[in-house]
């Protein structure tokens, strides 16, 4: 092979390089995402009294927190991708949905409450909760772990687990609009309880999934 030759066969591969797995993900998660749409509405639908709803801090509340959960989960998520990252310095991120539910909590309970503290917490939702949000958040995680494959992650299990609430906190923004139990207790312990259960799921597929 003569010098130009090999001049154009290098140039030609570096403009095929892989692309930033950042874009990846966010393109899986996209392509992913009108499948849990559709589940949602399809199995749940949106709450019949939204629009009065959206009008309780309580509700939007709920919003708040599961999107800071998800984009806490993908800004570490995305970290842990890169080869030799590990967690110290970035997943207390993940605290920041814990805060803000907290702050909501301590509102709650500075206001007078109609109903005793364990109606709220327990709700009328809360086996609708530990399902659905799992259900819907599959397509997600199996978009996210593609999405994070293109990375180099050294601790798979992990980097799956935050992978897990990534997917459950975008699955809870879906299922927050159904949902009827607006008080944070029943946030902080249903959700949380779910978020969980996928980020399980996350961390056993990762494990695999992820292995460099």
């Amino acid at each position: 092979m003569d010098t130009d030759q090999l001049i154009r066969t290098l140039a030609a591969d570096n403009a095929h390089q892989a692309r930033p797995v950042g874009v990846v993900l966010a393109l899986s998660l996209l392509s992913a995402a009108p499948v849990s749409v559709v589940l949602f509405l399809t199995i749940l639908g949106v709450r019949p009294d939204v629009m009065t709803a959206m009008h309780n801090p309580f509700f939007d509340l709920k919003f708040v927190v599961t999107l800071a959960l998800a984009l806490s989960a993908l800004t570490v998520s995305l970290h842990l991708a890169r080869p030799e990252a590990g967690p110290r310095g970035w997943i207390w991120l993940l605290l920041i949905p814990l805060g803000v539910l907290a702050a909501g909590i301590g509102s709650e309970m500075m206001l007078p409450q109609r109903l005793p503290m364990m109606t709220r917490l327990v709700g009328h939702n809360s086996r609708v909760c530990l399902s659905a949000i799992p259900l819907i958040s599959l397509p997600l995680l199996v978009a996210a772990l593609i999405g994070l494959r293109h990375g180099a992650p050294t601790r798979p299990a992990l980097t799956g687990a935050i992978a897990g609430f990534l997917s459950a906190g975008l699955a809870a923004t879906l299922y927050a609009a159904h949902c009827t139990d607006d008080s944070p207790l029943f946030v902080a312990t249903w959700y949380t309880l779910a978020a969980l259960a996928v980020a399980a799921v996350g961390a056993l597929a990762g494990s695999r999934m992820l292995r460099f």
